[in-house]
């Protein structure tokens, strides 16, 4: 079972507590854009074997969004940050890449 700090809140918790969102940092499209475009957005998601960045909601909490960063195989959590950052905060990069030397970081969002 997963375990996961909201950071807006603060609690740390099993993962029952929190809900699934998908994929962070998605580029959405707006009005005029092509349908491929938006194809691309409501459909294709990366499912990546190894390091993984997700949206996550505290629902039995403070009920807000965040993102976390974790291993798809292990299940280790690298960190979790506010769902209002578009970049993944370098603490977090330095951290995956200690525990996965072979992780590139230019697959970050």
């Amino acid at each position: 079972m997963l375990t996961l700090t909201c950071p807006n809140c603060g609690i740390t918790t099993e993962e029952t507590e929190f809900h699934a969102g998908g994929e962070a940092h998605l580029k959405r499209f707006g009005p005029g854009s092509s349908d491929t475009e938006f194809e691309q957005y409501l459909f294709m998601r990366d499912n990546p074997k190894g390091v993984h960045f997700e949206r996550w909601r505290h629902v039995y909490g403070c009920g807000k969004w965040f993102h976390a960063a974790r291993d798809t195989m292990t299940l280790e959590v690298f960190g979790t940050y506010t769902g209002q950052t578009s970049t993944v905060p370098q603490d977090i990069i330095n951290k995956i890449m200690d525990r996965r030397p072979d992780w590139q970081a230019s697959t970050a969002p």
